[in-house]
């Protein structure tokens, strides 16, 4: 695992799922209830494996698994973890019909995947997740210190 420093955005290259976990779980340290996490990256580039290590952050034991087809899975904590997925959302409308606006802010922490789906309120921080052609990734994240 290698983090490089930019002036506005952090660089992190993960060597495996763990390094993603153990970046989520510095990420999630810092997060209040009403943070929103917005988690950009193609399909398999680790979002949710990122969502895992911010939700282990939390106190929270279960297993966090994508919420593709749920769009929406709660989990209780210390924070309780709102986890969406705005994949299979064809925009603001059917975010809004979800009922994801009113837990955003709220008394948990949201961690929104795919948040370019929907017109998603300013994030507390933003993730892109690039898979390296050797498997590697690319993470580049804002630092809430």
């Amino acid at each position: 695992m290698k983090q490089v420093a930019s002036p506005s955005k952090k660089e992190f290259i993960s060597l495996s799922p763990e390094d993603t976990v153990q970046l989520g779980k510095k990420i999630g340290h810092l997060l209040k209830p009403g943070s929103i996490v917005a988690i950009r990256g193609r399909l398999g580039s680790g979002k949710t494996v990122l969502a895992r290590g911010i939700a282990q952050s939390l106190g929270i034991t279960e297993m966090v698994t994508s919420p593709s087809y749920t769009i929406i899975s709660e989990y209780e904590g210390t924070i309780p973890l709102y986890h969406m997925d705005a994949y299979r959302l064809s925009g603001d409308q059917d975010f809004r019909l979800t009922g994801a606006e009113e837990l955003l802010y709220g008394r948990g922490v949201s961690v929104v995947e795919w948040p370019e789906r929907i017109n998603l309120p300013p994030s507390d921080v933003t993730v892109e997740i690039e898979i390296m052609e050797d498997g590697k990734r690319r993470i580049l994240y804002n630092d809430l210190t």
